[in-house]
């Protein structure tokens, strides 16, 4: 089976690649436009197997990527590209409504095109795969549980071209027939992870003597997912997923923003600890919360659990312990990641009307 993965270099997908070549008898072609958050260095030896290549592509460029189907003729596509950081798109929205509602939009267009020239048994078995996030349903109060039903209520530019990506993949389904599958998962964390988002941020910031910056009282809750399980997650679905169906993917992990911080520092203190001898919590810094922040996300996965018979194998406390122990083992990484523009500054404090 020929796969092609979209944003297969970013962090979620290149954890699926490493997982397709290395569990599966699967060829995977990566489609990538290699933004800043796109590093093939962490497709680690999957990269030099046979039945891995790469097409530096952006899936806005509707010509090349239809282009590029004919040629590799794939029998899947597995769809990860993304613009992914709310904090950005509270800076800058065009990006992610060009990559993510446009971009999207291109790549169900040269997808459905390609999928109609198949023969009949290779289209019935096609599949087009949507990953998607839980950030599209909005923000839960005290009490309940994302599930596939819940209404979309987006609160971020992000969320808003999430969901709108959504929404383009379920129209391509209902009307045209493409056979699609949409999986909505909760906050990845892990491996190669860039380090704008809360869990490597804080570890490199902590590692470096930095203040460790937590939004509004670190009261915000998430669901935390590791990314390796996700990654087994979003096979399965593509495998055994039913056509035009929804799955959400959770960790049955969720923490507030502070409590997690906390861990991680817990964490570094046993395993990196100080040279002075003092805890890392005391470089928490409490800052003034980023506009419109979901106060708490969190997700039912018991229809995934029930009919693909999918649960996490990593508690919160082995995945966190995984992640930390990876970043301290590999500094170099850390280094040529943050060798580029990001040094780990505050994003997401402008407002929509100020950025262009």
């Amino acid at each position: 089976m020929k796969i092609l993965v979209t944003g297969g270099a970013g962090f979620i997908g290149s954890a699926v690649i490493r997982h397709l070549i290395g569990k599966t008898r699967h060829h995977v072609i990566n489609l990538d436009k290699l933004t800043y958050a796109s590093n093939l260095e962490s497709l680690g030896d999957a990269a030099a197997d046979p039945r891995y290549s790469f097409a530096k592509l952006d899936i806005a460029d509707g010509s090349g990527v239809a282009s590029l189907l004919e040629q590799v003729q794939p029998d899947a596509i597995m769809h990860l590209a993304a613009e992914s950081h709310v904090d950005r798109s509270i800076d800058g929205p065009s990006a992610f409504i060009e990559t993510n509602i446009v971009g999207t939009y291109r790549l169900l267009e040269s997808a459905y095109t390609y999928w109609k020239s198949m023969d009949g048994a290779r289209r019935a078995a096609f599949r087009f795969h949507h990953i998607s996030t839980d950030e599209v349903y909005g923000s839960l109060g005290e009490d309940g549980l994302f599930c596939e039903e819940s209404p979309y209520r987006p609160n971020s530019p992000y969320s808003a071209s999430k969901a709108s990506s959504d929404h383009l993949v379920r129209a391509w389904h209902h009307t045209f027939g493409l056979p699609t599958i949409t999986t909505n998962c909760s906050n990845n964390y892990g491996p190669c992870q860039f380090p704008e988002k809360l869990i490597p941020l804080t570890l490199i910031r902590a590692l470096e003597g930095k203040n460790l910056p937590v939004y509004g009282k670190g009261e915000n809750v998430r669901d935390w997912l590791y990314v390796e399980d996700h990654a087994r997650a979003l096979i399965l679905a593509l495998q055994q997923g039913i056509p035009g169906e929804v799955y959400n993917i959770g960790g049955d992990s969720t923490r507030r923003n502070i409590d997690v911080v906390h861990a991680l520092c817990r964490l570094l203190d046993r395993l990196r600890p100080r040279s002075d001898g003092r805890a890392y919590a005391e470089q928490i810094t409490f800052v003034t919360d980023r506009p419109g922040h979901d106060l708490r996300y969190a997700v039912d996965a018991g229809k995934i659990a029930r009919e693909l018979n999918f649960t996490p194998w990593e508690t919160f406390d082995t995945g966190l312990q995984k992640t930390v122990r990876w970043y301290l083992d590999n500094p170099g990484w850390i280094a040529r990641v943050l060798s580029g523009a990001y040094q780990t500054e505050r994003l997401g404090s402008v407002s929509p009307a100020a950025s262009h």
